[in-house]
């Protein structure tokens, strides 16, 4: 890593140290202090370069500490800007064979999904929910790309071992829909293992859910594909799009 140094120009009288000199004392300073005047770094400690970031596996950045750096590979599987309702910003996910990770954005990027990406940032959490705070100048789009299939998941096992996977359940809705506006929508849905939390992300001007929420009545038999994350102690699936939502 470089380090920049300024050069000030430097005045007739220069003041050090208390010690008011002049040009014509400068003749009277030592061969070394003159060296060390002129030239800049003399006495100063060698700079190392800081290594660069190892690419690792989402699984193995996911189990850092908090403010470590990880760069990770995947392929994405919410689009940026997705869920912004709720979040207040404009971050996407990503998976590899390994694991999922939500990374965090606060300036827009483009990467539809299936876009395969390199990621570099810092480990952090946005509400529980495990994020690498990142920016669009960290992001490298590659070629090649692969829409991941959705992993089949009972609703009561969604959970921290599913935190940031794409998943799929089947079950019937529990409860009367709950308005969460200007955030989002809460549907309930369970497969007789245990009730899960859909929470419906608003977009546009008008905030229309991003699956058709109208027929979602108690006892209505639903599929639902979305981004396994977590809201504080809730753990919750989020659909992307109206297609996430099929009904039984």
């Amino acid at each position: 890593m470089s380090i920049e140094t300024r050069i000030h120009h430097r005045k007739p009288s220069v003041k050090r140290n208390g010690i008011r000199t002049n040009r014509s004392s400068f003749a009277r300073l030592s061969p070394l202090f003159l060296g060390c005047f002129f030239f800049v770094g003399c006495g100063d400690e060698p700079q190392t370069e800081v290594p660069p970031t190892e690419l690792t596996s989402i699984a193995e950045a996911r189990a850092l500490p908090l403010g470590k750096v990880a760069k990770v590979e995947g392929f994405v599987t919410v689009e940026p800007g997705t869920f912004a309702s709720a979040t207040g910003e404009v971050g996407f996910a990503l998976q590899d064979d390994t694991a999922g990770l939500y990374v965090r954005l606060d300036e827009p990027l483009q990467a539809a999904v299936g876009a395969h990406v390199r990621v570099e940032g810092t480990l952090g959490d946005m509400s529980k929910l495990t994020t690498l705070i990142s920016d669009p100048t960290r992001v490298d789009v590659l070629s090649g790309s692969s829409v991941l299939a959705p992993k089949d998941v009972k609703t009561g096992e969604v959970n921290e071992s599913t935190e940031g996977l794409l998943v799929r359940v089947a079950g019937k809705v529990t409860k009367a829909l709950v308005d969460d506006r200007p955030y989002g929508m809460k549907v309930y849905v369970d497969d007789g293992s245990g009730e899960v939390q859909i929470f419906v992300h608003l977009v546009g001007a008008d905030a229309t859910p991003l699956i058709d929420t109208s027929k979602l009545g108690v006892d209505q038999a639903v599929e639902v594909t979305g981004f396994s994350m977590q809201y504080e102690t809730t753990y919750e699936i989020s659909p992307r799009a109206a297609a996430d939502l099929v009904l039984k």
